[in-house]
C-alpha cells in the first residue's frame, strides 16, 4: 500500500475517520453516490476557462489555477467547510514542501455564488504534520475506527457499509 497522503485523505480526515480508513484501504463506495455525481457534474460545468484538474504527483488534484498564483477548489456546499479548508491548506503545504511558495487559494461555491480565501500559517503547517502522522497511524490499523452516527452519515457514500 502506498505511503502518500493525498488531498482527499486530508478532506476525509475531517469528515469521518472511518470513511478515511475505508478509502485508504481501497474500499470505494462513491462511484454510484448521487451527491458525488452531482459534485462532479458541478465541477465539470463550472469555471469553464483555464486549465482544470491539475494533478501533481498523484497526491493533490487542484481544480484549477488562475493568474496571480491562485489555486481554486470547487465545492458544492459549505456543509463540511472545515474539511475543504484543510484540504486546500494541504495543497498549499504540499507545494511549499516542494519549493513552490507564495501561493494563494480560494474555495469556490458556485451554487451559492460565494468564495472563501484560504491561507497557510505556520500553525497550520504544524497541525498538518500532526494530521499526516495520524493518517499514517490510521493506515496501519487492521479495522476501521469505531462507528459513530453523525448528521453527515445520511448523505455519505459509505452509509450502507457502516449501517450493516
Amino acid at each position: 500500500m502506498e505511503e502518500r497522503i493525498t488531498g482527499v485523505m486530508i478532506y476525509y480526515y475531517f469528515v469521518c475517520k472511518r470513511k478515511l480508513w475505508y478509502f485508504i484501504h481501497e474500499i470505494s463506495m462513491e462511484a454510484e453516490n448521487e451527491d458525488v455525481m452531482l459534485g462532479k457534474l458541478l465541477d465539470e460545468n463550472s469555471y469553464q476557462r483555464g486549465e482544470k484538474h491539475i494533478n501533481i504527483d498523484n497526491v493533490i488534484n487542484i481544480d484549477f489555477i488562475k493568474e496571480h498564483k491562485e489555486l481554486h477548489e470547487v465545492k458544492k456546499s459549505r456543509a463540511i467547510e472545515e474539511a475543504g479548508i484543510w484540504q486546500v491548506k494541504y495543497y498549499l503545504y504540499y507545494l511549499k514542501q516542494r519549493g513552490v511558495d507564495g501561493l494563494k487559494a480560494k474555495i469556490d461555491y458556485p451554487l451559492l455564488k460565494k468564495n472563501l480565501m484560504v491561507e497557510l500559517s505556520q500553525e497550520d503547517e504544524e497541525q498538518l504534520q500532526k494530521i499526516i502522522s495520524e493518517i499514517h497511524v490510521l493506515r496501519e490499523q487492521m479495522q476501521p475506527p469505531e462507528f459513530c452516527v453523525e448528521k453527515i452519515c445520511k448523505k455519505c457514500a459509505y452509509h450502507d457499509l457502516c449501517f450493516i
